[in-house]
């Protein structure tokens, strides 16, 4: 026993002697001190003669001391114990760094011989030449193993090693064909299209991925190229687009709304308001489901909302009620019953009758995530009604319900903007302070947001007296009474010329405006952003904003195109960028 022991800790301390000794030679290696590695890596090699990454450590840095005659002789050993293909690559590389041409390929078509012998050695055999920087070498190996062996497909290989060389078309076509004949995996290709698209400024990339489909589409009767399509167009940011493969899918295989339904919501998402609207229309019309019903209902009503002027909201506020009548109070219509509490408190101030919906749905046998939703629309309520120990109350008990949840970070983020809707900004500044580290963007970038107008606006105003003002203005804003948030705003403006509130100041009032549909006013403020406040956190948001006030409301593109052009090359990690750039290309008349 006590032998066996002593044996076990004899064998780990080698273990150890050897890891440390492997790492300070990978050490030398790094730093360039070829000699020094060779020495180390020598007596490491003498002990576990099969360690192969150590051997090819000492060939590499022969190689970097050109002492090729000695790698030469070590890959010959090796060579004549093994004969491995991939030891005839390494020996024509030893060959190629001598510039000895001949000879490299000489070894290179030995290689290439052993896969035509034995097609199992295509994948390794390639990968040792890609290793090399030898595309097209690595592209043979591929294709003479399967010449060998048909039932090989390397396809997906060959087309990146294609786009490797610069043969962007011939990757794509590659890839594509691979997606048709191994369906399983085209969510690899799509991810390795995606990463090209991104981090490639060529536009012709994108463009000859859309015409590629296009033919597919025109040529081939099965959808699975009118899915690729449609993904390709979500990708590109062009919902309608979309919209019309998936409607070819559904005429032809009317089996489900699915991806209809996230198409439409990623359009909302986006302010593709239009197009949101036709996707859900289509739905109603063309599914008898009780639960797609209710959910295109309200997706509608939303839409509404957000494009209502105050005359039209009794009109909207019937509707609402007549669905709620149709579709019946139950645990099936809660975002009807949920959507009918909100506007009656922010829009009709009618809080009683809100609580009393939001309370009536909490009898219901609902689910804790739906309970959840419940308590977080009665918790800004409570937030409207500026009762906010109890709207925190609500708050906290769905971030201890759901922790680490995004709907625990969306709680912890409202009951931040609670502590600072009641001033109590040391409060509300640490939780934001954890929140800027929250896994979703929105989220985060709204934290980054007030963790900055918090922390910049006590370090020059011990008093926060700008910092109330705006607070105060920013929830008159929470609780849709834009005319007194505006005269808040407007009044800070006055009181605090040199404060460091105004950019944010400015953004506010401009916001204000473009909801009251005052366009004119809202260029007006994001442009003194731009003139007076260069080096600030709203430069984006007011190219942004102002572009697409040009190009939506007042149907002038020629000035919306060069502030999506500022956004492009000066914001390129604003969230904005991604649109600003697609409708940049549009209106400069790129095909997308």
């Amino acid at each position: 026993m006590m032998k066996k022991q002593i044996f076990i800790i004899l064998f780990l301390g080698s273990l150890f002697v050897s890891a440390q000794s492997v790492e300070l030679a990978n050490n030398y290696f790094d730093r360039g001190e070829f000699d020094k590695a060779i020495s180390i890596y020598e007596e490491i090699l003498q002990k576990a003669p099969n360690n192969y990454t150590v051997y090819q450590k000492i060939v590499e840095s022969y190689q970097q001391l050109k002492q090729y005659d000695k790698s030469e002789k070590i890959i010959f050993e090796r060579l004549n114990q093994s004969k491995n293909p991939t030891l005839n690559i390494e020996l024509g590389y030893n060959f190629q760094l001598q510039k000895n041409t001949l000879k490299a390929n000489e070894q290179y078509n030995l290689a290439i011989e052993q896969v035509a012998v034995q097609s199992n050695y295509a994948y390794s055999v390639a990968a040792a030449f890609e290793k090399k920087s030898l595309i097209d070498w690595a592209i043979k190996s591929y294709e003479v193993g399967v010449l060998g062996n048909p039932n090989l497909n390397f396809d997906y290989q060959i087309a990146l090693l294609q786009g490797q060389n610069g043969n962007i078309e011939l990757m794509v076509d590659k890839l594509l064909d691979y997606s048709f004949t191994n369906q399983n995996n085209v969510v690899l290709v799509q991810n390795q299209l995606t990463r090209f698209m991104t981090d490639t400024a060529d536009e012709t990339f994108s463009d000859y991925i859309r015409k590629a489909l296009l033919i597919r589409v025109q040529k081939s009767q099965d959808i699975f190229w009118n899915q690729f399509l449609s993904w390709y167009f979500v990708q590109q940011k062009e919902y309608g687009k979309a919209f019309v493969q998936e409607k070819a899918i559904y005429k032809r295989n009317p089996e489900g709304f699915n991806n209809i339904i996230s198409l439409a919501q990623y359009a909302m998402q986006e302010n593709e308001s239009e197009t949101a609207k036709t996707i859900f229309e289509f739905v109603l019309e063309n599914t008898q489901d009780f639960g797609l019903q209710i959910a295109a209902n309200i997706y509608l009503m939303n839409l509404e909302i957000d494009k209502a002027s105050p005359e039209q909201y009794p009109a909207i506020q019937t509707k609402i009620a007549t669905l709620l009548k149709q579709f019946g109070t139950s645990p099936f219509t809660l975002e009807l019953q949920i959507l009918s509490a909100h506007f009656d408190a922010f829009y009709f101030n009618q809080l009683d009758q809100s609580k009393a919906t939001l309370e009536n749905a909490l009898e219901l046998n609902i689910s804790p995530r739906q309970q959840s939703q419940v308590k977080m629309e009665l918790a800004d309520i409570l937030v409207f009604s500026e009762k906010f120990n109890q709207a925190i109350l609500y708050y906290a008990q769905i971030t201890e319900s759901f922790k680490n949840d995004e709907k625990s970070h969306e709680a912890s983020m409202k009951m931040a903007k609670a502590s600072y809707y009641k001033q109590d900004f040391d409060w509300a500044l640490q939780q934001v302070k954890v929140l800027k580290q929250s896994p979703s963007l929105l989220i985060a970038n709204d934290a980054i947001e007030l963790f900055l107008l918090i922390s910049d606006n006590s370090a020059e105003d011990s008093l926060r007296l700008a910092l109330k003002s705006f607070a105060k203005a920013d929830l008159k804003m929470f609780q849709n009474k834009n005319d007194e948030a505006l005269v808040g705003f407007l009044t800070i403006l006055e009181q605090h010329k040199d404060d460091v509130i105004i950019d944010g100041t400015l953004y506010k009032i401009a916001k204000i405006y473009e909801k009251k549909k005052d366009f004119n006013n809202a260029l007006k403020y994001y442009n003194l952003i731009l003139e007076n406040h260069s080096e600030g956190i709203y430069v984006d948001e007011a190219l942004y904003f102002s572009a697409e006030i040009y190009r939506k409301e007042l149907n002038e593109s020629e000035k919306a195109k060069p502030l999506y052009e500022k956004m492009i090359f000066n914001h390129q990690d604003s969230i904005y960028f991604t649109d600003a750039r697609k409708q940049y290309r549009l209106l400069r008349g790129d095909t997308i």
